[in-house]
């Protein structure tokens, strides 16, 4: 109830009078029964617009260290994120990423709609990168259908880096649900699990217009860090790179 409340009545309304949010699709994702929602990500408030546009409920996973705080800040936290329709990773069976699909799948058990960004991390520069394997492995397992979807503008709202930015209106577009039955039974196969993500992040670029860039976004991060690293003169480089070579031993 705490989740309506905090969607409807206190944040809800001022998020679409102020940003007018414009969602195509919506017809896309069905009334009732569970699916997975696969987004792109480019910005942290991409999980506050794409469930205002729908009526339902949609889940995401949050780490789990969000709900066990103490005090009062503890419990305004787990409060806040389990009112804004957040759930905790369930370690127990071993990492994060075992821990994710594991409360997932009992989201989607219960009927409700499951979000997930694919990527495992936002875009630094606006463009859609390699999916991981986790959505397709999700989809499987739990036998239910995909809806891409793409969620643009909120880059915009919130920057990468930045809390705020600018006004704009952000859109939703959600694609038509991606149904994977004719793999049951091919969970564990690794080329089948490429395959299907492929496929899933071959609709969210169709959906977001994005180019795509096939290379995992955290790697593309690094890269694009050093990259600036070394092109700064004034940067500290540390032994062995270029403008400080190593004297022959």
């Amino acid at each position: 109830m705490f989740y309506w409340f905090l969607k409807w009545i206190a944040l809800g309304p001022w998020l679409r009078v102020l940003f007018r949010p414009r969602v195509f699709g919506a017809e896309n994702v069905p009334l009732e029964g569970p699916a997975i929602l696969a987004s792109n990500h480019l910005s942290y408030a991409d999980w506050l617009f794409m469930p205002l546009t729908l009526s339902r409920r949609v889940t995401f996973v949050a780490k789990a260290e969000y709900f066990t705080g103490k005090g009062l800040k503890g419990w305004l936290q787990k409060t806040f994120f389990a009112g804004s329709g957040q759930v905790p990773i369930d370690r127990s069976g071993g990492g994060a990423a075992e821990g994710a699909i594991i409360s997932a799948k009992r989201v989607l058990a219960d009927g409700e709609l499951f979000g997930i960004y694919p990527e495992g991390t936002r875009s630094h520069d606006g463009k859609l990168y390699r999916g991981k394997v986790g959505v397709a492995r999700l989809a499987l397992e739990s036998k239910v259908p995909v809806i891409p979807v793409a969620v643009l503008g909120t880059d915009v709202v919130a920057p990468p880096g930045k809390k705020f930015g600018r006004f704009t209106r952000p859109v939703v577009r959600f694609g038509a649900p991606l149904d994977f039955s004719r793999y049951d039974g091919m969970e564990n196969d690794r080329y089948i699990l490429r395959s299907v993500t492929d496929e899933i992040m071959y609709e969210i670029m169709r959906l977001s217009g994005q180019e795509y860039v096939d290379l995992y976004a955290s790697r593309a991060k690094e890269e694009s860090k050093k990259a600036e690293k070394d092109s700064d003169p004034d940067a500290d480089h540390g032994p062995g790179q270029p403008d400080e070579p190593k004297l022959a031993s």
